[in-house]
């Protein structure tokens, strides 16, 4: 059983993590505004068709963290193609950050939208 409280608290993360407005999070996963001020509030639950559009809009969101409160938000993807990173050693000056004796294992840049580029070695 979900706890709603907690659920609404989960919720209320995604929304902050992403700049939203709640209206604009409604906007964004395609539900009336009112379902998310009622699920916030406590007056409803959420759907599972709700939870599906969550996770189908933010792919970053895990459904048991979301659901349960376990593992992490947002979760960690790694399907980045290895090319990237042999252009990101080519292209990107990292004498900047002094790293001529260190080996570099990741970089992570993160976007103004959400979303981020992990380059692991």
């Amino acid at each position: 059983m979900i706890n709603s409280k907690n659920f609404t608290i989960r919720l209320q993360q995604i929304i902050d993590f992403y700049s939203l407005s709640a209206s604009a999070f409604a906007d964004k996963i395609g539900v009336q505004r009112s379902s998310i001020s009622h699920i916030l509030s406590g007056r409803n639950k959420p759907s599972l068709d709700f939870v599906m559009k969550i996770l189908s809009s933010f792919p970053e969101v895990d459904l048991y963290w979301l659901l349960n409160g376990k593992g992490t938000f947002p979760k960690h993807i790694e399907n980045e193609p290895k090319n990237d990173t042999a252009n990101l050693k080519e292209n990107t000056s990292l004498d900047v950050f002094n790293a001529k004796s260190k080996d570099i294992d990741r970089v992570i840049i993160f976007f103004k939208d959400g979303t981020y580029k992990n380059y692991k070695n």
